[in-house]
């Protein structure tokens, strides 16, 4: 199955919460997850009970969504997770957390994750002073990540960066709003994750 190349918005009202496709338009009153909280499509008047699978498959798809990841991808980074020391749900989120193109999304280098992605595949991003094109790339604590310096007047890039003051950063990043570069400082724990889901279920799913 190809990437979703369909509306976002419709992702987030699937989902039933924002999963920030959309950069500017998911902070503001035009996002449609506020006008309709309804699943698209067309609603029945009764609703047989979601199953315990489906429950847990939901949670899983709000995850890969949130994050922009094909299935395969995340299945390698629960592979990973599962095998770190610790609970495995919180690992997984954090392992996501980690990714390059993510870290480049919560330094506001891009107004979402999917741009973010491209950024870093284009090779706008670097790592320590070395360019870096692959999105998972998993940053360590300390690391810092930056825009190179012919890529630092990109209008998309200066853009991204207003939403800085509007949304602000994560705690565990360190950012320079003005050298269009961050420092990861440390690993967040799971509670200062801002994603409300439930890991656990999806540990169950791909338990089976």
């Amino acid at each position: 199955m190809g990437r979703y190349v369909g509306p976002n918005c419709r992702l987030c009202r699937k989902e039933g919460s924002k999963l920030m496709l959309k950069g500017d338009r998911c902070l503001s009153s035009k996002c449609p997850i506020v006008k309709r909280k309804s699943a698209p499509g067309i609603v029945p008047k009764r609703r047989g009970k979601i199953s315990e699978y489906g429950v847990q498959l939901r949670e899983k798809q709000k995850v890969k969504r949130y994050y922009g990841l094909m299935e395969k991808q995340f299945r390698k980074i629960f592979q990973t997770a599962l095998a770190r020391k610790g609970v495995t749900g919180e690992a997984l989120l954090v392992l996501l957390e980690q990714r390059l193109d993510n870290v480049s999304y919560r330094m506001h280098f891009a107004v979402s994750r999917k741009m973010a992605r491209q950024l870093v595949c284009h090779g706008h991003i670097s790592v320590n002073g070395k360019k870096v094109d692959a999105p998972s790339f998993l940053v360590k604590e300390g690391d810092t990540v930056e825009v190179k310096e012919k890529s630092k007047k990109m209008i998309p890039i200066l853009e991204s960066m207003k939403n800085e003051s509007k949304a602000g950063t994560v705690p565990w990043i360190e950012l320079e709003p003005d050298n269009l570069k961050g420092k990861f400082l440390y690993i967040p724990k799971r509670e200062a994750i801002d994603l409300p889901v439930r890991e656990q279920l999806i540990v169950e799913l791909y338990s089976k």
